[in-house]
Formats: structure tokens, sequence, C-alpha cells
């Protein structure tokens, strides 16, 4: 999966500091980042491309999208003919993400389940 989110990289992702990340990965999971809807089906197109070269497939059912905006905002992502599904809140190993960003949820849920 390294390999094939090195040959994927682009310029693309999102700006924390002085760094700027593309991508995030554990194992088989992947999550892409990009500023804009536009950046983020280029950074999906060629993680695709990377994937299919790799004998690998993206599994589009098991495949999410969500926009990190306190306005509700409609993108629509695809791998070849197929909309990735947008949500509004998704679990990424383990840490519930919102679309607009909050953590109460979470928060909540850490603090019933306890030490």
């Amino acid at each position: 999966m390294d390999r094939i989110s090195r040959c994927s990289h682009g310029v693309e992702g999102v700006r924390f500091g002085d760094l700027r990340i593309g991508s995030r990965l554990f194992a088989d999971d992947v999550v892409l980042l990009a500023s804009s809807a536009r950046d983020l089906q280029r950074s999906l197109d060629r993680f695709a491309a990377a994937c299919k070269a790799a004998g690998m497939k993206i599994s589009t059912s098991k495949s999410e999208a969500m926009v990190l905006n306190w306005k509700k905002v409609e993108c629509l992502l695809q791998v070849k003919e197929e909309i990735l599904l947008q949500v509004e809140e998704f679990k990424y190993l383990g840490v519930l993400f919102t679309s607009e960003g909050r953590m109460e949820q979470e928060v909540d849920r850490r603090i019933c389940t306890g030490p």
C-alpha cells in the first residue's frame, strides 16, 4: 500500500502548518485528503490507476466520501463509472469523524467506555 501511495502522490492535500498531507494509510485502509473536490477527484483517479497497475482494485462498496464543512456540500466523487456514497460521518481506526468536524460524539463515547 505504501508503494501505491507513493506512486499516486500528487500536489493535492490539505495544509497543516508547514506540512501538506494528501493521504493517511493503515494496512489496507486509505484516507485521501484534498482542499477541493477537483483535487480530490484527481488524487482518487491517480490512486485508482496505481492500484490497477499493482493488480488491485478499489472496493467502491466499501468506500465513502465526506466533506468537512459547516455547511452541507455535495461532492460527487467517482471511481470509473461508480459514484462514491457521500456520508455525514464515518469511523476510521476506531475514531468517529463528522462532516462538521465536531468531536462531541467521539468524546462522549470515550467517556462512557472508560479506561
